[in-house]
């Protein structure tokens, strides 16, 4: 039995600390005449005077280097690794003291850590001892790298887009705790493990704080096992290297919301270690192992081996409870002993022999306990024939086969003629009760021995599978019948198909040019949709409904432009009457808002005679050869605001005859106030009624007749007559 070692590391002072709030420091004990400080000394939070001083295997202040620790604290146990003992070491402290820095280091030469340095140490005695052995011994590395982040494990030597949400599982095997689906890689030299190990290191959760820059928020673990093997004789040894996640006080890191989770993630599984080197240090029974993933991999006081724990401190005035805190956890795990036992050398091949039963096969008897059964000889059979004939059993090992009942009354009458009670009858049996061979089933004869190859596996796979599938399509097919299909659907399938594999020979294409002119149509452009139209009557040349459709708007095109012709002459033939009448000849402006009123006019009478056209021709299809046919929505259009009702029946009401008096009145303040008219429209709709007086002298000759006239003046609209009238009190 042995202690677990305790080494103390003082880390150096920070740029931002004082030398006056150093208060850690490291001396000799007494009596010691060792080179190496083994206290450490600090004062009290409550009282300066009072100073606490601990006692380890050694202290190391901040002068000591990398290589000075290494080599007295590390490299003894290296030759222990390669006798068959599981080495542990492992990094603890607040966060900020070091941790990493002594168990990864810096990519230096002079500051790699105790993980470089210890594979570098590995690797040259594995050569030397390949070497010492003339080859007989060799010797393998394999690695693995896990970190243990919010109590969930994750494999580092994974991508971190290959992790799941849960993380890896643990379970117990043979007393020590295994990682279940970790990764383990061979390497065969350093230069492998350290490009290894650099990777890794990269999918590490690490964080900034305000105490530390590059903090870690995860507990990280790196196993490797040393496999020795020696003709028949393999040798098996672990060494881990843990850096532990420091304690964090979450009102001086001023952590965020995920940092703050982490933290007590961290804080959390750091608590229960303490609780478990209490436990242990109290000898309590109950040890708390599982309430952490980090404690029940470490298992202190449980594994068997050689571990080494480095406490890193920081030496300023600001981490004085942390450090007396660290240091009292220290001080209680120093005294947990660990049970140095090495690992038993594993022979190669099969262990034990399996008996075999030439011509027969045997049935597996009732085991016994052999001291049960040498105390009841020793007492003397009974007189009892029911004793004699079913000898007294401790236990028994059923089988789910049946019994043959005569073999087993064989059995127990050739117990009872033994000759000595710690012999047990032969396996295979006398001649004279010999059993009789089993039915083999045809099945268990040709299966195949040992391992199936991965190509018989498959076979047999894809075997299961067909029979599944054959005996689901028989039942299916005699379950429930199968519907015809009409020829209707079957026609409409087809194209259907034809469309998604794109053979539908341009009709889609011609489909296209349909609904474009439809929707010019919609939108009063006609000649677009004659357009359009004409295009799509070379994919349906056939079609007398696409034909009719196109002489109908080829009709409308040519009405339209002899109606503009007309227009032209009435206009010229108006002016030429004016000249001769000697009235004066209308304004420009004028002849083109009358011009405007007329195509007005005329459009919404084509607009409407398209509509009814669109309305007839709804429910007709281009195509009776196919299934295309097209169904307009209705338009929904703004309903057309009505002229009054005393325009179109032409009787004046006195509201009317109101309203048209105020307008020929040409008196810009009374129209003005009107409702829906302001001062600019007022005087437009004076310009316009006085517009035909060229001499400037006012006389106004245009009179305004009904409401209907009135709404084609300039500036003036139906809703405009209508909102003047409505606002009139009648």
């Amino acid at each position: 039995m042995g202690g677990i070692r305790v080494v103390a590391r003082i880390r150096p002072q920070q740029t931002s600390e004082l030398d006056r709030d150093c208060i850690v420091s490291s001396s000799h004990a007494d009596g010691d005449t060792s080179s190496q400080p083994t206290l450490v000394r600090i004062p009290s939070f409550k009282n300066e005077n009072e100073v606490f001083s601990f006692q380890f295997s050694s202290v190391y202040d901040e002068t000591s280097t990398q290589q000075a620790i290494f080599d007295n604290e590390i490299t003894p146990t290296i030759k222990h690794l390669f006798h068959g003992f599981d080495v542990t070491i492992f990094a603890y402290g607040v966060t900020g003291t070091g941790k990493t820095h002594t168990m990864r280091g810096g990519k230096s030469l002079a500051d790699r850590g105790i993980i470089p340095r210890l594979l570098s140490s590995t690797y040259r005695r594995c050569r030397k001892v390949e070497k010492d052995s003339a080859g007989k011994t060799s010797v393998g590395i394999t690695l693995s790298y896990y970190e243990i982040y919010n109590d969930k494990v994750f494999d580092l030597l994974e991508a971190p887009e290959k992790r799941t949400q849960s993380g890896l599982h643990l379970r117990d095997n043979g007393g020590k705790t295994v990682v279940v689906g970790l990764t383990e890689r061979p390497c065969e030299s350093l230069k492998e493990f350290e490009k290894i190990y650099d990777l890794a290191n990269v999918n590490r959760s690490t964080s900034a704080t305000k105490l530390n820059a590059h903090s870690s928020r995860s507990h990280a673990v790196l196993c490797f096992k040393l496999t020795m093997t020696t003709g028949d004789e393999v040798r098996v040894s672990t060494a881990s290297a843990i850096d532990l996640a420091g304690s964090e006080d979450n009102r001086r890191t001023d952590n965020g919301k995920e940092r703050l989770v982490e933290s007590a993630s961290i804080n959390k599984s750091l608590f229960v270690l303490a609780k478990c080197v209490e436990a242990i240090s109290q000898n309590q029974a109950r040890v708390p192992y599982r309430e952490s993933k980090m404690t029940r991999i470490l298992s202190l006081g449980q594994n068997n081996g050689l571990t080494v724990m480095i406490l890193n401190l920081a030496p300023s005035r600001s981490y004085h409870l942390d450090t007396i805190s660290s240091l009292n956890f220290a001080n209680r795990t120093k005294k947990i002993e660990v049970r140095e036992i090495e690992n038993e050398p594993i022979s190669k091949g099969c262990s034990r022999a399996v008996p075999s039963a030439t011509g027969s096969s045997m049935q597996r008897q009732p085991l016994r306990s052999l001291a049960s059964t040498l105390h009841n000889t020793a007492m003397g059979p009974k007189p009892s024939s029911k004793q004699q004939d079913k000898p007294a059993k401790t236990f028994s090992v059923y089988s789910d086969r049946p019994k043959n009942p005569s073999i087993s009354a064989h059995a127990a009458r050739d117990t009872n003629k033994r000759s000595s009670p710690l012999k047990r009858p032969s396996e295979v049996g006398s001649s004279a009760f010999s059993r009789p061979a089993k039915r083999r089933s045809p099945e268990r004869d040709h299966r195949p021995s040992g391992m199936m190859s991965k190509e018989a596996i498959e076979d047999m796979i894809e075997k299961k599978v067909s029979n599944i599938l054959a005996t689901r399509a028989i039942d299916h097919t005699t379950s429930a019948p199968v519907p015809e299909i009409s020829e209707d659907v079957q026609r409409r399938l087809e194209l259907l198909e034809q469309k998604v594999d794109g053979h539908d020979d341009g009709r889609q294409q011609g489909l296209t040019f349909l609904l474009m002119a439809k929707q010019h149509a919609v939108r009063g452009e006609d000649r677009s949709a004659l357009r359009m139209f004409l295009l799509a009557r070379d994919y349906f040349p056939d079609n007398a409904k696409l034909t009719m459709k196109i002489e109908k708007l080829q009709s409308k095109l040519k009405g339209r432009e002899s109606s503009k012709d007309i227009l032209g002459v009435e206009a010229r033939t108006d002016v030429a009457s004016r000249e001769k009448a000697g009235r004066p000849r209308p304004k420009e402006a004028d002849v083109q808002d009358m011009n405007a009123d007329v195509r007005q006019a005329r459009k919404s009478t084509a607009d409407d005679d398209y509509r009814d056209g669109v309305a007839r021709d709804s429910d007709g299809e281009y195509d009776s050869s196919d299934s295309f046919r097209y169904r307009p929505k209705k338009a929904k259009g703004r309903k057309k605001t009505e002229a009054p009702e005393s325009a179109a029946d032409g009787a004046e009401t006195p509201r009317t005859k109101q309203l048209l008096s105020i307008i020929n009145s040409r008196d810009v303040g009374r129209i003005r106030l009107l409702q829906g008219v302001g001062a600019r429209r007022a005087e437009a709709m004076v310009e316009a009624l006085c517009g035909g007086s060229e001499e400037g002298d006012g006389s106004c000759q245009v009179v305004v007749q009904s409401l209907a006239q009135l709404g084609h003046l300039r500036g003036v609209g139906v809703k405009t007559v209508e909102r003047m009238r409505s606002g009139l009190n009648g």
